[in-house]
């Protein structure tokens, strides 16, 4: 069956940096699209960063510049480098896989807390 494992998420400070990890398994991993995102408590899930097979990326405007998304097809891994981290971006960070809008599949969560 398909798997989507997060890991890497953590209390931080404001201003820290923090890397989650996303392994995939069950799915030919390198011709999906996939992707983080986040749902703050009381709010909706929002799209954060996408990568397509081929690596191009997209990135949500509201953390552009401090988020970035890379993929390693050899691990069946997608991650995501957080940086200059504020306690808005304090949510369930959820990784999703896409094959062409007929498959998707998501992972269980991973929680970033930011706070002093």
């Amino acid at each position: 069956q398909v798997q989507l494992v997060e890991s890497g998420g953590d209390l931080v400070q404001p201003g820290g940096s923090l890397r989650l990890s996303c392994v995939a398994s069950g799915i030919t991993f390198s011709m999906y699209t996939m992707g983080w995102y986040r749902q703050a408590p009381g709010k909706q899930r929002e799209l954060v960063a996408t990568i397509t097979s081929g690596g191009s990326t997209n990135t949500a405007d509201s953390v552009k510049g401090r988020f970035t998304i890379s993929r390693d097809n050899a691990k069946n891994t997608v991650y995501l480098q957080i940086n200059s981290l504020k306690p808005e971006d304090t949510a369930v960070y959820y990784c999703n896989a896409e094959y062409y809008k007929r498959l998707n599949y998501w992972g269980q969560g991973t929680q970033v807390t930011v706070s002093s």
